[in-house]
């Protein structure tokens, strides 16, 4: 898998005259510390996130990625990626919510003309907009019907992320008289959209997830960005890069969840408070069975981190080809990321059950919070599978067939 890589630095020369990859970690640091503090409180009274997007609005995450020329932080996926990643060591719901922000706040640039994209993102930044909603197939797909001065969106989403607490939705919609799918962006102020909550989900409480109703909704033509079609006369391969793009945010969310439950793990390992064998003291660090979890799990989470890198690096040259980007290349970082997908996920189920064990019966108390890892974990994966991924990868490797463009749920 052989794909020319190029270097982390910022797309283009406007986005250089941000400040910097090194604050922007350090602003991601200082929010994560801050949503650690009360992380247990928050996921126990499961309220709407409004605050949480307070402080990433006013921490300047939500404008990472747009052009530091029009008002944005001027940085580049490698940056949002390791951005995402340090808040779901933190909170896994608050770090999907961000994940799906930024890819929806940045499919402008994919499926649309720049100049429409710009008018998108400067909008964005200046109203300070948090972006929710999905690209996901669904069963019943959202209709969109052309009328005299626009569209008409109708139709129900069943699930997506962040639209509890959206300044604007983007959704894939079918054209009534072509069936051609698309992307869509709503204002969820406008009449005839309806908003319910997913009260009975037991993870990730704070994706502030629900479905949404659309019925009769005005779509101006602005607001259709474009084509999602899968169809290779009409998909370019720089667009079919949306996919790895999207996935890989999934991937960064669960290494970050799995990062996150070692180091509490870990802290709370340390003192003694859970001894394993009455032979070891209270206070030793040294317990055998303790000692060679914790190896095990470390070797799973760095593993599937270095498998991460190599599909970042992949993700990031695709970017840098731009319109010279070929179908082959686009196949072969579709498959560095479904690999990463799939060791992610088997990292993150792992780490956030044996934890558990490590930590002994004490793990269940309410009070410590160490069951949210698992439930948060365990909820994504469902959302996200990776068997998919595993049967495409050995179709890739065993006949050399070109993954399916699929965005993520």
């Amino acid at each position: 898998m052989g794909v020319a890589t190029a270097p982390f630095g910022p797309a283009s020369e406007s986005d250089r005259t941000g400040p910097g990859r090194a604050h922007w970690l350090r602003v991601a640091r200082d929010t994560a510390d801050d949503l650690a503090t009360d992380a247990v409180a928050r996921e126990q009274a499961g309220k709407a996130p409004f605050d949480e997007v307070s402080r990433l609005r006013e921490a300047g995450l939500l404008t990472l990625l747009i052009p530091a020329e029009v008002g944005g932080g001027g940085e580049d996926w490698p940056t949002a990626y390791t951005v995402v990643r340090q808040i779901a060591a933190a909170d896994g719901a608050i770090g999907q919510l961000l994940g799906c922000h930024y890819f929806l706040s940045w499919s402008a640039r994919f499926f649309t003309e720049p100049a429409l994209a710009a008018q998108v993102e400067r909008k964005s930044t200046t109203e300070q907009w948090c972006w929710g909603g999905g690209f996901a197939r669904q069963e019943l797909p959202l209709t969109l019907a052309r009328k005299a001065r626009g569209y008409v969106l109708d139709g129900r989403q069943s699930y997506a992320t962040g639209v509890l607490v959206a300044d604007r939705l983007a959704v894939r919609a079918q054209r009534a008289d072509t069936g051609e799918p698309l992307a869509v962006v709503v204002d969820p102020a406008h009449h005839g959209v309806r908003i319910e909550g997913d009260a009975d989900t037991f993870g990730q409480r704070l994706a502030a997830g629900g479905s949404v109703e659309f019925d009769a909704v005005p779509v101006a033509a602005d607001n259709v960005l474009g084509s999602l079609s899968a169809d290779e006369d009409v998909l370019s391969p720089l667009a079919a890069l949306t996919s790895p793009v999207g996935r890989l945010l999934s991937v960064q969310l669960l290494l970050g969840m799995t990062e996150g439950v070692l180091a509490e793990a870990r802290e709370y390992s340390r003192p003694g408070h859970s001894p394993r064998h009455s032979a070891w003291p209270v206070g030793s660090p040294q317990d055998p069975q303790v000692l060679t979890a914790y190896g095990e799990l470390t070797v799973l989470a760095r593993s599937a981190s270095a498998l991460t890198e190599q599909a970042l690096e992949a993700v990031h040259g695709g970017l840098a080809r731009g319109e010279d980007l070929t179908y082959d290349e686009y196949a072969e970082i579709s498959v560095l990321v479904a690999v990463a997908e799939a060791a992610a996920s088997r990292a993150a189920q792992e780490s956030t059950a044996r934890a558990l064990d490590i930590i002994g019966a004490r793990s269940a108390s309410s009070r410590l919070g160490f069951d949210r890892f698992w439930r948060n974990a365990r909820t994504h994966t469902l959302y996200e599978p990776v068997a998919h991924r595993l049967r495409d990868v050995g179709d890739y490797f065993l006949n050399g067939a070109h993954p399916p463009f699929t965005l993520p749920a």
